[in-house]
């Protein structure tokens, strides 16, 4: 079997992971538009935000067991082509209810890449090197939701979103290029049964993992101090701080570089079970902080400073429950990949809508407190028979 370079896949890898905050995030500045081209208004433009990422969870779910029956390349290929043709309906849509509905395929097409991308990671590398791989992915794919936006605010003045879409494509051709270039990491005598009414039983087997679903539970909650923190912050800091968008973008900028240098300086534990450890029970006690200080009306910079805290914790964690989660579920690998994506996106539906639930600086702070907390207790039962075994090894020696 040929195999890629590992500067090929590392930066094929990235760009597919970034597929999904582009696709999600690049043509926000241009919504207010999008309400007078279609004779709309903002909340059925907004549907096509939501549809996409109802897209990018059910796609995984598709994609992942998918890619453990036939193999890595010829779904991702499907994926690519099928992200191409939903994105020409987005730019060809005669009406609102026409972009929201080529907008979910779009989401189910992105997702495709995303949950490969963490598949071929889990098949060409194992422990301390996937580590490696998976965090400098995260830190390539950290960049993707700073970059986007403000790629398609550049854009916009200029092309409006019809510009940023063909932008888009450009992007999907790139990657279906890369898809054809690509050589299949998965070997057939690792596939599982190809029969179509069989790709979904990989679901049952990855479930009865339990130290799988620790760490899966552990990233949901860990996503829901994120999706805490990306629904919240924008009103905290325009409404409640009196920022500018400009300042807002600044500060958003600089707490998605801590989470992308955290989750990328997570390669520096010996094992991927002290970063988990330490970044949850880090992630808890910046999360008890940021709640007090926030119930007790603080200043902005206390506030900045325990949420800068508080991302490079989580960092360390979404690339340790990442790679161990795909580590202990390497016989289905697609299968824990797509679970460990949608339920991120998961939890993050959840909390959005609820940081806007009475005073929000009160339930901001709650959020946080409780998602921490639920990630830390998840990870403690995870990881507790590694350290007792360490300790033990300790005694002995």
């Amino acid at each position: 079997m040929k195999h890629n370079s590992k500067l090929f896949t590392l930066i094929f890898l990235g760009m597919l992971t970034a597929f999904g905050p582009f696709v999600t995030d690049m043509y926000l500045p241009t919504l207010p538009a999008m309400t007078d081209y279609f004779s709309t208004n903002s909340s059925m433009v907004q549907l096509g935000l939501t549809s996409s990422m109802i897209g990018l969870a059910v796609g995984q779910l598709f994609f992942g067991p998918l890619s453990d029956k036939y193999g890595r390349r010829s779904p991702l290929i499907t994926a690519m082509f099928l992200f191409l043709t939903s994105t020409i309906g987005c730019i060809y849509s005669g009406s609102i209810m026409q972009f929201v509905a080529w907008r979910f395929i779009q989401g189910i097409a992105g997702a495709g890449g995303i949950v490969i991308s963490r598949s071929v990671a889990a098949d060409k590398y194992t422990g301390h090197e996937l580590l490696k791989m998976l965090a400098i992915i995260g830190a390539i794919n950290g960049i993707a939701p700073i970059t986007a936006p403000m790629l398609g605010g550049m854009l916009a003045d200029n092309v409006g979103w019809i510009g940023i879409f063909w932008v888009l494509f450009g992007l999907g051709t790139l990657l279906v290029a890369g898809s054809f270039h690509f050589e299949e990491s998965l070997p057939s005598e690792n596939r599982g049964e190809t029969r179509w009414k069989d790709v979904f039983k990989s679901f049952i087997i990855v479930l009865r993992n339990h130290h799988y679903v620790l760490y899966i539970l552990q990233f949901g909650f860990a996503d829901g101090v994120l999706f805490t923190n990306i629904a919240s912050s924008p009103f905290i800091m325009q409404e409640h701080y009196h920022f500018t968008p400009f300042l807002f973008s600044l500060c958003f900028g600089i707490n998605s570089i801590a989470l992308m240098v955290s989750a990328a300086s997570a390669v520096k534990f010996r094992r991927p079970e002290y970063a988990l450890h330490r970044g949850s029970l880090g992630m808890m006690i910046a999360s008890l902080c940021l709640c007090i200080a926030l119930i007790a009306d603080c200043s902005f910079w206390i506030y900045e400073i325990l949420l800068l805290v508080n991302l490079f914790m989580l960092g360390l964690t979404f690339t340790a429950s990442n790679t161990l989660a795909l580590d202990c579920a390497r016989e289905n690998s697609g299968t824990a990949s797509a679970l460990l994506g949608a339920i991120g996106f998961a939890f993050g539906g959840i909390v959005s809508p609820l940081v806007g639930l009475g005073n929000i600086m009160v339930t901001t702070g709650i959020l946080f407190l409780v998602c921490s907390i639920c990630s830390y207790i998840c990870t403690h039962f995870a990881v507790r028979k590694f350290f007792a075994i360490t300790r033990r090894y300790r005694i002995d020696s």
